[in-house]
C-alpha cells in the first residue's frame, strides 16, 4: 500500500522553489480523508499550472494510489 503523505511529496517537491516550505496535513471527513497541501505563494502557480492541469495530474495520481483507507482520499491545495 502507498502512503498517500509521501507519494504527494515525491511529486510536487521537484515543482517548488522551496520546497522546504511545503507542508501536508491530513485530516478525516465523514466521507474523505483530506490531505491540505500548503506552499509557498510563489510556488503555488507552478504545482497548479495553467488551467490547473498540473494539478489535476497530480490528483489522477493520488487518487487512483492504492490505500488502506475505507474512504477515498482528496488533495486541497491552500
Amino acid at each position: 500500500m502507498v502512503d498517500i503523505d509521501h507519494l504527494i511529496k515525491v511529486i510536487v517537491e521537484p515543482l517548488c522553489q522551496y520546497p522546504e516550505k511545503l507542508n501536508i496535513v491530513q485530516h478525516e471527513s465523514d466521507r474523505f480523508i483530506e490531505f491540505d497541501l500548503k506552499a509557498d505563494p510563489s510556488d503555488v502557480g507552478r504545482i497548479i499550472g495553467r488551467q490547473g492541469h498540473v494539478v489535476q495530474a497530480i490528483r489522477n495520481i493520488v487518487y487512483a494510489a492504492k490505500t488502506n483507507y475505507q474512504k477515498r482520499v482528496r488533495l486541497n491545495i491552500n
